[in-house]
């Protein structure tokens, strides 16, 4: 298949580029990380994350300095990657060209739009420009919710922000507002490729988690053990002010590794208490499986 700008991944690409995920993936070669897990990272916290990806040796995966279109609200979906580039008239014309071949429908800024599925993120490279940097209006952005359910990460400016923040669900992060338009000024140079947003390098299908503190783009084979590391911490958490509370554990005992008797206790607990945590019923029972204690 013909590409339309020069950092199109194909699907082998994106394969060869992924080759830590081993589960199921889209069409155009992304890791399809799956709705359970999408669900279930909605509880994992910033810190949380970033801890985890640290360990396993991502330390760049995080970027703040955003707003946000919802404050408080959660933004969780498997990234769709776009890059732009400042215009260049003979690339401009020439990718206008190989659009029009392959099917392409308007402007540049519409066509990563046109390719979103549910539960997708749109994350756009649009190298932090504000004047003439908005790539989504009010418009664009309820055709982004309508095609993936979900808002943005964009680094860049948005524009009609009224507009924009009347939609329901579109929790998005972005860098600033302006009324300018993009397209003048820019070219679509990448759809599903690497991507810079900030400090961290985004690939298509990595899982993004936004919410108040900042964005963290988890690598798409880490994001189950994010979601059960994230649970786990939770249910020690619990366990642990619980103990506290009815004065059956010092804070000492407590606030470091735990003896073999305290883990067996822990997985008492959650045995005794399994219908009614904040963790699902079959996520104790798997976490259960697990434990040797």
């Amino acid at each position: 298949m013909e590409k339309f700008a020069p950092l199109n991944l194909s699907p082998e690409e994106l394969i060869d580029y992924t080759p830590e995920w081993d589960g199921e993936r889209f069409a155009d070669g992304r890791p399809k990380v799956s709705d359970d897990i999408l669900e279930r990272m909605r509880l994992v916290t910033i810190t949380e994350a970033w801890g985890i990806l640290r360990g396993d040796g991502f330390h760049h995966q995080y970027e703040g300095g955003f707003i946000c279109t919802h404050p408080g609200q959660v933004l969780v979906g498997r990234a769709l990657t776009a890059m732009y580039m400042p215009r260049r008239p003979d690339m401009r014309t020439l990718m206008e060209e190989k659009g029009a071949r392959v099917g392409a429908i308007g402007d540049q800024i519409s066509w990563p739009i046109d390719m979103l599925v549910p539960g997708d993120v749109y994350v756009a490279d649009v190298f932090g420009k504000i004047d003439q940097g908005a790539v989504i209006g009010d418009n664009l952005a309820m055709s982004i919710l309508a095609k993936s359910g979900n808002g943005v990460v964009h680094d860049a400016a948005i524009r009609d922000i009224d507009g924009v923040e009347e939609l329901p669900g579109f929790v998005s992060f972005f860098r600033d507002v302006h009324p300018s338009y993009a397209s003048p000024t820019i070219m679509l140079a990448g759809v599903n490729c690497p991507t810079r947003i900030g400090q961290v390098t985004v690939m298509p299908g990595d899982v993004v988690l936004g919410r108040k503190d900042g964005v963290v783009f988890v690598p798409a084979h880490l994001a189950e053990k994010v979601v059960k590391t994230s649970e786990l911490i939770r249910l020690r958490d619990q366990f642990g002010k619980e103990r506290l509370k009815d004065g059956i554990y010092t804070s000492g005992e407590i606030d470091r590794r735990w003896e073999d008797h305290i883990e067996a206790d822990f997985s008492r607990w959650l045995e005794s208490r399994i219908d009614e945590l904040s963790v699902s019923k079959e996520a104790i029972q798997e976490l259960l499986k697990e434990r040797t204690w």
